[in-house]
């Protein structure tokens, strides 16, 4: 078994076009891989001559108090490996930490099924790219890659980029890349990637406590794509990690080595390209959402109203695919002409609208009063083509498609920005801060180790 020191990292996601529809499998979602990272450093837990522990220690050092220490065991019957949270020898304030702990265990479990050598102890730390967070910092014009944030976890303000998929993600990659020799499992092959995906989308479900789309841990795996989510039913029956036989089940749906039940995901890396001379960026409002909750929403809706809400979403599904084409078109024909991005805007400023139609028609705030003020006078700033509240909408940070000589303009604008006072109900957007953040077409990937070094004490 290897037990190397390894370092992985996953990038965050913006969901362009597709919010909500993507849930269901008649549709698609246009979603790009930013060049946020999320990153996992795993290595053999040193100890003293002759000392043997079974104890996984989990840092996040960029936080307060953030650590958690798990002893684990294999359990009967093949029911996988059990982690259990050593709170007693535990220095961290913080609450469970549902993500890391699912993550572990299934990685585990997997690990167990696959290799009979026995599972080491092992430190894993986890740091994340600055732009994951809003932070005191977050002013600096050239803030470093990593910073140390400076308060608890449960008090960080996320900017919405998807940090759980990119954690389950890159966490699960370490984990197995740490455990299991090259020839056992080749992230760098289409095998080995694909493995991945379908050991983080289990327990990235497992940790949310239901099957979500999958789309923000296809694209920390595989990166840009349009994407055309899971059948449900392929985690049916796995169970939890302990009942008889997880582990066979778990590397079956792995291995997807059950013919009844395939895994039926459709990624299109060709499908999602930004032209050159444009960027996809995110700019920070410093409030977020809860997006279960918007989702709950807008599904009650549907729910009462099928007919008017399958209208809708066939157009919006429709007005999706046009965006994906026109930036394909635009990324391989010449842009030598005054034309440039119009159709591209005018397809934008049509999602937008059934996006507010459909806010309305379900009570939700996809796009609120105060994200249309900050994303209209963002597009009258010449070179920004257009923008969303991406995903499921609320008040986490907007996307903008801008052209490359339109950035100072827009960086100054965003500095001076405010807005008035809403009687809307929710929060008013104050200070914007253009993130330093622009697509990524590249999903999960090794890192060096050293580069963490300054972290390691």
């Amino acid at each position: 078994m290897s037990q190397s020191t390894v370092a992985i990292s996953a990038p965050g996601k913006v969901l362009l076009a597709g919010g909500y529809l993507v849930l269901d499998r008649q549709h698609t979602g246009l979603v790009f891989g930013l060049d946020a990272r999320l990153h996992v450093h795993i290595q053999k837990l040193p100890t003293s001559p002759g000392v043997l522990l079974s104890e996984i220690i989990v840092r996040s050092p960029q936080f307060l108090d953030a650590e958690w220490r798990y002893g684990y065991r294999e359990t009967e019957a093949r029911g996988g490996i059990q982690v259990i949270q050593l709170k007693g020898n535990s220095t961290s304030q913080q609450s469970r930490n549902k993500f890391v702990e699912t993550a572990l265990a299934y990685a585990l479990s997997y690990v167990s099924a696959v290799s009979k050598k026995k599972i080491g102890s092992a430190s894993i730390m986890i740091i994340a790219d600055t732009d994951y967070y809003s932070h005191p910092s977050s002013n600096s014009a050239n803030p470093p890659r990593f910073v140390n944030f400076n308060v608890p976890l449960t008090g960080a303000h996320k900017t919405g980029l998807g940090s759980s998929a990119a954690l389950v993600t890159s966490f699960t990659a370490a984990v197995l890349s740490h455990y299991l020799d090259h020839s056992q499992l080749a992230l760098d092959s289409d095998s080995g990637r694909a493995r991945l995906h379908n050991l983080a989308q289990a327990a990235h479900c497992a940790a949310q406590g239901k099957v979500g789309s999958g789309f923000d841990v296809a694209a920390a795996v595989y990166g840009s794509c349009v994407y055309r989510r899971f059948s449900p039913s392929i985690l049916d029956g796995l169970g939890d990690v302990g009942s008889p036989n997880f582990s066979r089940r778990l590397e079956a749906v792995v291995e997807d080595s059950n013919p009844s039940v395939r895994w039926d995901m459709q990624i299109d890396k060709m499908g999602a390209v930004i032209p050159a001379g444009l960027r996809l960026l995110m700019c920070d409002v410093d409030c977020g959402s809860e997006t279960v909750e918007l989702v709950k929403k807008v599904l009650a809706w549907r729910k009462e109203n099928p007919v008017e809400a399958a209208l809708l979403w066939a157009t919006l599904q429709k007005e999706g695919e046009d965006l994906a084409k026109e930036l394909q078109r635009l990324a391989h024909e010449s842009r030598a002409n005054s034309y440039g991005f119009k159709d591209l805007s005018e397809i934008i400023l049509t999602i937008r609208s059934l996006v507010r139609e459909m806010s309305g028609r379900a009570n939700v705030p996809i796009e609120p009063k105060v994200q249309t003020a900050l994303l209209n006078a963002c597009c009258q700033i010449s070179g920004v083509v257009g923008g969303v509240v991406p995903g499921a909408g609320g008040y986490d940070a907007i996307a903008l498609l801008v052209e490359d000589e339109a950035l100072p303009s827009l960086q100054a604008f965003l500095n001076s920005y405010a807005t008035a006072s809403s009687n809307e109900d929710g929060p008013i957007v104050g200070k914007v801060r253009l993130l330093g953040v622009k697509q990524e077409m590249e999903g999960c990937r090794m890192e060096e180790p050293a580069m963490f070094a300054d972290w390691m004490s």
